[in-house]
């Protein structure tokens, strides 16, 4: 029972909270840099938070030219724009991308390294003010204090960490997914649904963490395969929500295996992030259940579903599966083998156990 818990971010959640609570922003500063991407000027959510921001009388410059899979020139751009405009905090709109390049623009705008410097570690727990707002139900980085950027040098995707990575507040408002493509919706579920089954996989989660993620799972395995067709107002809200508690868990446990295998299907083949999770979830859980994990029995009963059920909710969401080379995929294994998310894992695969869950998620069909 020895553990800490630290999760500073103020979450304010409800349907337009962003302008009904524009006082949130308030103290953050004057001038934002809203970091984006291009949704985020259909889907409602930057015009309410030019609104919020109005209220108050602080001035906004839009960075709307976030890649997926963020780089290190994206996060410079976007630093040379605030520095340009004056800008002195930051708000984050969209998925994953935009709130990992927020993090890394608020952190590396008063710390300054060279690119190859970027992912050595060792950040100090200063970064510029920032308000999240998520526009999917996946990545939960509202609550974490990780980005995950592209790391060219190592031809994968690396997380850089501080403390003042997490955001001040965080707004949560399912209506900015009323729109979202059926892909997108999918997948970024699938991304949520491993971050619960990971944290609760890890060797640091805590009494805590579990308690999210068990919460978090028994909320969203049920509307997994919602995702695919039309989805109600609450169910998008729920949704959101479960992503931010699963959110919640890795901030505390960290990701294991699975996403550390899944940054190789992502930066060699660009399989979206949560598609390359929910591609080697099933196999791994397999795996875990022959090495007798002890969490596997609680993450199943939070889905309340056997282990073959969830693995068939997984192949219904995936459809048809990529079918990679064998000698790509052990290459993968091998490459996998060095990730430090193996080694948080409660059961830490081989090398060749790796092989084998790349084998049966993307080299033959089930």
């Amino acid at each position: 029972m020895n553990f800490s818990y630290f999760m500073p971010t103020k979450v304010v959640c409800g349907r337009d909270c962003v302008t009904a609570s524009a006082a949130e922003f308030a103290p953050l500063g004057t001038h934002a840099l809203i970091v984006t991407g291009k949704s985020s000027a259909k889907n409602g959510a930057l015009d309410d938070v030019l609104t919020a921001l109005g209220k108050n009388g602080q001035r906004a410059t839009v960075f709307d030219r976030v890649i997926p899979n963020p780089t290190i020139a994206c996060v410079r751009e976007g630093i040379a724009l605030l520095v340009s405009a004056g800008a002195d905090f930051i708000v984050a709109i969209g998925g994953g991308s935009p709130m990992d390049a927020a993090k890394a623009i608020a952190t590396l705008a008063v710390q300054e390294r060279s690119d190859e410097e970027i992912f050595a570690g060792g950040y100090a727990p200063a970064a510029l003010p920032m308000a999240h707002i998520p526009t999917t139900a996946g990545t939960g980085s509202e609550v974490t204090p990780y980005a995950i950027l592209t790391n060219d040098f190592k031809e994968t995707k690396t997380s850089i960490t501080s403390p003042a990575m997490f955001p001040r507040v965080a707004f949560l408002d399912g209506k900015y997914m009323k729109d979202l493509p059926t892909m997108s919706a999918v997948n970024t579920a699938m991304d949520a649904f491993s971050h619960a089954v990971e944290g609760m996989l890890s060797r640091n989660a805590t009494p805590m963490s579990d308690m999210l993620a068990r919460e978090s799972l028994h909320i969203l395995y049920p509307l997994l395969k919602k995702t695919m067709g039309e989805t109600t107002d609450e169910e998008r809200d729920k949704l959101l929500y479960a992503s931010m508690l699963a959110g919640m868990t890795i901030a505390q446990s960290g990701t294991t295996a699975v996403h550390g295998m899944g940054y190789c299907l992502t930066y060699f083949h660009g399989v979206d992030h949560g598609r390359a999770n929910g591609l080697l979830l099933g196999e791994t859980l397999r795996l875990c259940r022959e090495k007798g994990v002890p969490a596997l029995s609680e993450i199943l009963a939070a889905c309340g579903d056997t282990l073959e059920g969830v693995c068939a909710t997984l192949d219904a969401l995936l459809g048809t599966r990529e079918n990679l080379p064998e000698a790509e995929l052990s290459e993968f294994a091998r490459r996998s083998a060095m990730n430090k998310n193996i080694k948080k894992s409660a059961y830490e695969p081989t090398e060749k156990e790796l092989e084998r869950i790349f084998l049966a998620s993307c080299h033959t069909f089930h």
